[in-house]
């Protein structure tokens, strides 16, 4: 019985440590305990269900990249309440891609964080890879600058997770409507099912490494949708042009018929909607790929890392030879006075010491026989 009770106790222990080892590392609060004049009600909520952030799309947050959520109530003096959530992303590209699938056309532009977007009392930004949504109980004149507070204290994302997608640079700007709201960033077909898309996710195959942007435009018939995939290669993209162009009706599911479809690098663009056949035409040119080539290693800008350091550098070892070449010369010829007085049976006398042939040319002897004038050599 008591050996039952310590391999019960073993057991046990065992399973804690593996708990704890198991246990994942808690997530640092992103939200602060006071900005702006405002307080922390509380302590603020976490979870890494992205069901508590948005039940209903809680799929495409997943195709975002959610991380965690966190949600907090802030009070003032005067009695005022602010409900802020945040949401947290694997990297910039997720919060931009989940702005952009929440903020609506009537929403007003902002100047908060990276991009911000208000509507009545709510204000929706995101900064690097957090998407804010805060709520406030009554607006004040001073609201703006107090979110601008807030999104100042919010980490940056490092490295590459920081980028934003260049996708959304191709969208053309000329009869664009609502610049920063109709733009849509999806990466999943749960997003792109809810946005009205031209073209179902079946055949934008988001297994093949698909991103879709899609904008609202105008044309004499009413608005008109431009969609833009990008695939990783022109090869991929290709195929799926086909693929589009075979099946215009987009599989049934699409809310619009596309009118038309070319290809630019890797890039599928796809334009939809009430168009003459001139307006698609003009639409497509607008969008023309550009291979930009990138060259993201840091750079320094230090003594080390100078141009005008390397030429003083190499001054610095031309004077360095140089006076290599001088000790050197100065210890041969030193070693060969001191050998030649040390050891003079050795020869080792001064070159002026020594005999040698001259041509004495201004001396000329004539031979009798051949009367040729032959210039005298003679040796001292």
């Amino acid at each position: 019985m008591k050996h039952t009770r310590l391999i019960f106790a073993a057991s046990l222990a065992f399973v804690l440590l593996g708990a704890a080892f198991a246990a994942p590392d808690p997530v640092a609060p992103v939200l602060p305990k006071q900005f702006g004049g405002w307080q922390i009600a509380g302590s603020a909520r976490i979870s890494n269900d992205p069901a508590m952030a948005d039940p209903v799309n809680a799929a495409v947050l997943k195709e975002y990249g959610f991380t965690h959520f966190e949600s907090a109530t802030y009070t003032r003096d005067d009695g005022r309440k602010l409900d802020v959530k945040a949401a947290s992303f694997a990297d910039a590209s997720g919060a931009y891609g989940a702005y952009t699938f929440y903020k609506t056309p009537p929403m007003l532009i902002e100047k908060i964080g990276d991009d911000a977007a208000s509507m009545d009392e709510r204000v929706l930004f995101y900064r690097g890879n957090i998407l804010v949504d805060a709520l406030f109980q009554k607006l004040s004149a001073m609201s703006a600058a107090e979110l601008r507070e807030l999104a100042d204290g919010i980490p940056l994302p490092s490295g590459s997770t920081r980028n934003l997608p260049s996708l959304p640079g191709y969208l053309p700007t000329q009869s664009y409507l609502n610049l920063k709201n109709s733009a849509k960033y999806v990466v999943g077909p749960a997003a792109l099912q809810k946005v009205e898309a031209p073209v179902p996710g079946e055949l934008v195959d988001f297994n093949a490494g698909a991103e879709v942007v899609i904008g609202k435009f105008n044309s004499s018939g009413g608005d008109a949708t431009l969609m833009l995939i990008s695939y990783p290669t022109p090869q991929i993209a290709a195929d799926h042009l086909r693929r589009i162009a075979g099946n215009p009706s987009g599989s049934g599911t699409a809310t619009q018929s596309p009118v038309s479809a070319k290809r630019t690098g890797p890039i599928v663009v796809i334009a939809s909607g009430p168009l003459s056949q001139s307006e698609a035409k003009t639409l497509l040119a607008s969008v023309n790929y550009d291979a930009n080539v990138t060259w993201n290693e840091n750079t320094y800008f230090t003594k080390k890392d100078n141009i005008a350091n390397l030429l003083v550098n190499v001054i610095i070892l031309c004077f360095v030879i140089i006076g290599f070449a001088l000790v050197a010369g100065v210890a041969f010829g030193g070693a060969r006075i001191l050998a030649r007085r040390l050891f003079p049976q050795l020869g080792l006398v001064r070159a002026e010491d020594r005999g040698f042939t001259s041509l004495h040319l201004s001396e000329k002897a004539s031979d009798p026989s051949t009367g040729k004038i032959t210039p005298s050599i003679k040796t001292v």
